[in-house]
């Protein structure tokens, strides 16, 4: 089966599928269909490279959010420092597949019961999100007996051009995310007293954007350090960690490009060489895995409607909820299938643009848009690229009832399918 590149409006090649998930395609039939596939001896090698190009003051967390599917978190495990979770399932998820490396627990809105249970073993930093939190939290840490090791989420002001160039913003502005830094000193630091208690103060947790680039992201680690320092140097505190989070950008109408980690690393070295006393560290999840993974799946009708040409697919954006989500065209690629046998003629477009859509009954079931493509029948196949972070875990899966797809973990050279 060959591979044909669609392309984007604004004509800039798509990305391929890679050998070993072409290879792995060919093995599926009409039924398998749709499915996702995951490189992950490709995983391995995007996060082996993301480690080298980071200095070793800088610990790398993966955020699980982004695909907790428990391959993808033991492909990473040789990679990482740790793992970021977000709630109390994800906690209970990540520690049963990967059992060793430390925890750090986020998120806002954290339960009674999910707190109880992150102070068990296991979890090794408490992002904390509000001086409730930290009351709560405090209260429940005295009666287990255990001291826990906190980070004050910040939620500090963004420039308007840092806030603008932004995919997702978490902060820099008023949000439900973190501390206002303007209350820390009267509401939160006398709930952390250095001469020992219930909580131990490590340091400052600051994810305020996402989908940034490298030397955006270095002006935003660069000021939460400085900030975490004035603070500690204001208030006669101890503070040896700084979280700066994730956010590195990933383009999907360029899916071949990836974020500069070289340039990044770069810079965190020089602001670990000016702070030498601070452990960094950094929280990315989407820029790990994303480009791992595949959607693939089959055009079952094509047809016109005003003049424009609509392929319906099997599945849709229950499966695969991201171009939904950020609302852009999800890049792709055709995979022409084998001859038609049908006794009538055989739906198609040639050079034309074409929208593609699922299965479900509604307007918004859209994958892309107008995507030009030289050509697109019914009984082709259609790979979605960057499909390996926020994709099929943050979609509506059982809207409409449609069967779900299948789930492909390539682990080395074999194609075999005896590995689905």
């Amino acid at each position: 089966m060959t591979t044909q590149p669609a392309t984007t409006p604004a004509d800039t090649a798509l990305t391929t599928l890679t050998p070993r998930v072409a290879a792995f395609a060919d093995t599926l039939t009409g039924d398998d269909l749709p499915a996702y596939v995951y490189d992950l001896p490709a995983l391995a090698e995007h996060a082996r490279a993301v480690r080298a190009a980071l200095p070793p003051a800088v610990e790398l967390y993966y955020a699980a959010k982004a695909n907790p599917a428990p391959e993808i978190l033991r492909a990473l495990a040789p990679h990482v420092t740790g793992y970021e979770v977000a709630s109390g399932g994800e906690l209970r998820h990540v520690r049963e597949a990967v059992p060793g490396p430390p925890l750090a627990f986020g998120g806002p809105g954290k339960t009674e019961a999910e707190l109880r249970r992150a102070l068990k073993p296991g979890v090794a930093r408490f992002h904390v999100e509000s001086e409730h939190e930290l009351r709560h939290l405090a209260a429940l840490a005295e009666e287990a007996g255990r001291t826990a090791d906190v980070l004050l989420r910040v939620n500090l002001p963004l420039a308007d051009e840092a806030l603008g160039a932004a995919a997702l913003a978490m902060g820099g502005r008023p949000s439900p995310f973190g501390l206002d830094p303007d209350l820390i000193a009267e509401r939160c630091l006398p709930l952390l007293a250095p001469g020992g208690g219930p909580l131990r103060l490590r340091g400052i947790h600051a994810h305020l954007a996402s989908g940034l680039d490298a030397p955006a992201l270095l002006a935003v680690a660069g000021r939460v350090t400085d900030w975490t320092r004035h603070l500690a140097t204001r208030h006669g505190l101890r503070l040896t960690e700084v979280n700066v989070g994730g956010g590195m950008g990933v383009d999907y109408s360029r899916p071949d490009t990836r974020f500069d980690w070289a340039a990044y690393g770069t810079g965190m070295a020089g602001i670990a060489r000016r702070n030498p006393d601070l452990t960094l560290r950094i929280e990315p999840g989407r820029a790990l895995t994303v480009y791992c993974g595949w959607y693939l799946t089959e055009v079952l009708d094509l047809k016109h409607s005003g003049g424009e040409a609509f392929a319906v697919l099997r599945g849709g954006t229950h499966h695969l909820r991201t171009p939904a989500a950020k609302g852009h065209n999800h890049p792709f690629t055709v995979l022409p299938a084998a001859p038609w046998t049908r006794p009538w003629p055989r739906p198609g477009v040639r050079d034309e643009p074409v929208t593609l859509v699922g299965q479900l009954c509604t307007p918004k079931d859209v994958l892309a848009r107008r995507v030009p493509v030289a050509r697109l029948r019914v009984g082709d196949r259609v790979a979605f690229a960057l499909a390996g972070a926020y994709a099929w875990n943050i979609s509506h899966h059982d809207f409409l009832m449609h069967p779900r797809p299948g789930f492909h973990y390539l682990d080395g050279g074999s194609t075999d399918p005896s590995l689905r």
